[in-house]
């Protein structure tokens, strides 16, 4: 089979890499690649710690992605850290949202520690440096800055927080500001927190970068950094873990999360040779190998996942 995928984030490079591997003809069209969503993302594997009421399918979906990550991970050669989340609580408000947190994740089944009260450890959840694993996909999958033409027997629409018409109203993009310090004293695994209500979380990298995320914002205007965001997520992290404070800032980002209706990605057909893989919203790391498989599945067997099936909106859309 011939397919053109548009769109060279992590999900798309990933559905590439996975029809390349089964033996297809794949051309990646991005002029820009890895620059979106992905070059801002923290790389968080959580399924557990993003369950939120009424998203169970959701976090099944994360569950079965977040078994397939490593083996991915291990085939590019990038480090996967399995040290499990922290879910923390700065003040008595904020620790009781950690205990309703852990008490919905106990209703679905997840494994959750007690540590103290408004500690709790998520053991099986993970992390991983998106830019490192764009960059090995970059290394195994071409991609051309425009499209070179000629015959494709379907394309894949994998342009995150943008899709084309008729699909436009499909997504939308979700302003996510995210930072990146350098610090001689991180945490040693994944924290995500509530400081007076606000969420908030810090994942470390070997290196002694700490990503520091995120805010949510609705918008229609371009994503940038605002004075606001950048000090609502340094007052948050550096009063979870204090040692930031004597961080070096390194790098604050905007990109656009591409949400949808539902909170649900859209990974199926929407016309004949037109398949989605796209609103992932803050999931599309976590979620990338599943979708990659699925969207081989379904060229190859017609196959649909029912919850993720985008024309589920279509008829709206059009």
């Amino acid at each position: 089979m011939r397919a053109r995928i548009l769109g060279a984030g992590i999900v798309g490079l990933a559905v590439a890499a996975e029809l390349r591997r089964r033996g297809h003809e794949v051309t990646v069209i991005d002029p820009a690649p890895g620059s979106g969503a992905s070059f801002a993302a923290a790389g968080m594997l959580s399924p557990s710690a993003e369950l939120w009421h009424g998203e169970a399918a959701l976090l099944e979906l994360g569950r079965e992605s977040l078994a397939l990550w490593p083996d991915l991970a291990d085939a590019l050669g990038v480090p996967l850290h399995a040290t499990g989340t922290l879910l923390v609580g700065h003040d008595a408000g904020d620790r009781q949202q950690v205990a309703r947190q852990v008490a919905l994740l106990e209703r679905h089944g997840a494994a959750v520690e007690w540590r103290e009260e408004g500690v709790a450890l998520l053991p099986d959840e993970a992390s991983v440096d998106a830019r490192a694993v764009v960059a090995a996909l970059l290394d195994r999958v071409p991609v051309v800055p425009a499209d070179p033409g000629g015959h494709h027997d379907v394309t894949v629409l994998a342009t995150g927080a943008w899709l084309p018409p008729p699909y436009s109203s499909m997504v939308r993009g979700v302003r996510g500001e995210i930072l990146r310090l350098r610090s001689d004293d991180p945490p040693r695994r994944t924290v995500r927190g509530w400081v007076y209500g606000e969420p908030v979380y810090l994942v470390p990298r070997p290196t002694g970068e700490v990503v520091v995320g995120a805010t949510s914002e609705e918008h229609d205007a371009a994503p940038v950094v605002t004075a606001g965001g950048v000090a609502r997520l340094l007052a948050a992290a550096r009063l979870l873990w204090p040692a930031l404070d004597r961080a070096e800032l390194v790098e604050a980002v905007a990109r656009d999360r591409p949400g949808t209706p539902d909170n649900l990605p859209l990974v199926g057909p929407v016309a004949d040779g037109v398949v989605l893989a796209a609103g992932h919203y803050r999931h599309g790391v976590l979620l990338a190998p599943l979708t990659a498989r699925l969207v081989a599945d379904h060229l190859e067997t017609g196959a649909v996942r029912a919850p993720l099936d985008p024309r589920r909106l279509l008829e709206g859309a059009r």
